[in-house]
């Protein structure tokens, strides 16, 4: 009787370690996500960089519209490097290690893509989506209209929020002394 539920404990457990190939479903999206981002980014930049080159505006609220929209291109690249990030974690923790990213030539080391643990993944996943989302700020700021007090100190209190956003992504470090 011991040996046959020892046996069925084995086979379960077996099952059990398999199952977590499922994980790679989320990975294959996400990489596929990533590249979809990417190729919108890159459209969405050089859409604007066409309309920039082919017209002369002198109106500046037509350029910071374009110049929004190359902000955009740059805030499809941070959501696709988000995406390639939350993939390679997942297929790193759930999976099998990446040994080619460990490889001394593939130059990967211990950036953004080095994912040991869950808390790793999130901490980083947390730093590109907010510069993410600092970026998408950034864009709406290129057009918000400034045409009275209420709205220069709303914008202030924006760009206030945006740098103190990135002063904590980076770890609320002291600034240098001079």
């Amino acid at each position: 009787m011991p040996t046959s539920q020892r046996r069925l404990e084995r086979w379960f457990e077996r099952w059990l370690w398999r199952f977590r190939l499922i994980a790679i479903v989320p990975v294959l999206m996400s990489l596929l996500s990533a590249a979809a981002a990417f190729l919108c980014g890159t459209l969405e930049v050089l859409a604007a960089l066409r309309v920039l080159l082919d017209t002369q505006a002198d109106n500046s609220y037509a350029l910071a519209l374009q110049l929004g929209k190359l902000v955009g291109g740059v805030d499809l690249y941070l959501i696709g490097i988000a995406l390639l990030i939350f993939g390679y974690g997942v297929y790193e923790l759930l999976i099998s290690n990446i040994e080619a990213a460990h490889e001394p030539e593939a130059g990967a080391g211990n950036g953004l893509l080095d994912i040991r643990s869950l808390d790793d993944l999130k901490e980083k996943l947390v730093k590109v989506i907010v510069v993410a989302l600092i970026v998408a700020a950034f864009k709406a700021m290129l057009i918000f209209p400034i045409t009275s007090t209420t709205n220069l100190l709303v914008f202030s209190g924006s760009v206030f929020l945006l740098a103190l956003s990135a002063w904590l992504v980076a770890g609320g470090k002291k600034l240098p002394k001079h």
